[in-house]
């Protein structure tokens, strides 16, 4: 008995069937590749420990001196000509790893593994707690953050800012919800890619955040996405009005964003308050989505004490928190990436997600491979 045919759009005979197995036998090639990159990836971590390690060791018990680099960066090269990685400066990069990560195979179990050479390179510039490393190293694996925006977060502290802000999530919302949300919080927020150089009104912030849309989304956190600016909804005879919409793509939640320049003042919360009730009444679908959250950003630091008594007479889940558009200390400066390297600015055309012409907007997080020096 023959085997049943279709003719295909070129003309050609093809078995039923065909064009499924052809899809399932290039996703299984791309996973493979995917996995014998990161495979690869691992074992060159590992030869260059070992070549850290071998140095080191020769250094502390045989007394060679630091002027051994220089002619094993010579000697590699010239065996190894068409080959890159074999600098002065990697050699002294594959020094420091050794030394970070001091056990054999220490590294390989832990995310610092997974990463690109790059990378690690720059947790050795930046950081000198193990502890930190291995934070940050975990969270660009987790998120797949760009060598760029590995070293925005490092710069600007986030494992200190990330969860900080002020919240009533514990009394409104059940556990580990509460936590989850707390996640999405940070204090300060750091918008310093506005390029503001005088003190803005809301809408002149409002306007920058938009404008240079993909390194906003990157300070509100991994798998937030953009639902809208100056949202309308109408209300009795009026309408309220929200500074910025935002979706979390992970939490499945919307997140409401209120801007305010000056102090915090506890009438704040009533307002944050009602227009979380309005995005959980007109948008959220209570079967799909998580309890909307608020965040209400001031420009100057709030008062501890007087947000918790804010936020304890609140029914909506909110929390409030400080962000600032000023350049970081001199010290901070220096470590961000210079503006030219930063990914082009996103200016999305947007309307109410009442209208039902909302544009989403998320972000991307890609893994940059990086060229051994």
């Amino acid at each position: 008995m023959s085997t049943p045919r279709t003719k295909s759009t070129d003309s050609e005979l093809e078995p039923i069937g065909y064009a499924q197995l052809l899809e399932t036998l290039k996703e299984r090639v791309r996973t493979t590749q995917v996995r014998a990159a990161r495979a690869a990836n691992t074992e060159l971590l590992r030869l260059y420990w070992s070549i850290g390690r071998d140095i080191l060791d020769r250094q502390q018990h045989a007394g060679w001196g630091a002027k051994v680099i220089d002619r094993l960066a010579a000697d590699l090269r010239t065996a190894f000509p068409d080959q890159s990685g074999w600098s002065r400066s990697n050699l002294h990069y594959m020094r420091s790893f050794a030394a970070a990560w001091p056990v054999e195979d220490a590294f390989v179990p832990q995310a610092v593994g997974q990463l690109p050479w790059g990378h690690v390179r720059l947790l050795l510039d930046r950081l000198d707690e193990h502890s930190l490393r291995d934070w940050y190293a975990a969270s660009a694996v987790e998120y797949g953050w760009s060598r760029n925006v590995l070293e925005h977060h490092i710069a600007t502290a986030l494992h200190r800012r990330e969860g900080g802000a002020v919240s009533n999530f514990a009394a409104q919302l059940p556990s580990p919800d509460s936590d989850l949300a707390q996640q999405l919080t940070r204090d300060p927020y750091i918008f310093e890619h506005l390029a503001l150089t005088k003190p803005a009104a809301e809408r002149e912030v409002e306007q920058s955040l938009i404008d240079r849309l993909q390194e906003t989304l990157t300070e509100f956190g991994h798998g937030m996405a953009f639902v809208g600016r100056q949202v309308h909804f109408p209300v009795d005879d009026t309408e309220m009005v929200i500074d910025l919409l935002f979706f979390s793509i992970e939490q499945v939640r919307y997140v409401v964003i209120e801007l305010k320049v000056g102090a915090f003042s506890p009438a704040y919360t009533g307002q944050l308050g009602a227009y979380v009730a309005l995005v959980d009444d007109r948008l959220r679908r209570p079967d799909l989505h998580a309890p909307t959250v608020g965040i209400l950003l001031c420009t100057q630091a709030p008062k501890e004490e007087t947000v918790r008594y804010a936020l304890a007479s609140a029914a909506a889940p909110m929390a409030v928190a400080s962000y600032t558009y000023d350049r970081l200390p001199p010290e901070e400066q220096a470590a961000l990436p210079d503006a030219a390297t930063l990914a082009a600015a996103l200016t999305p055309t947007t309307s109410s997600p009442a209208e039902g012409n909302t544009a989403t907007t998320a972000t991307t997080a890609t893994t940059a491979t990086t060229a051994d020096e």
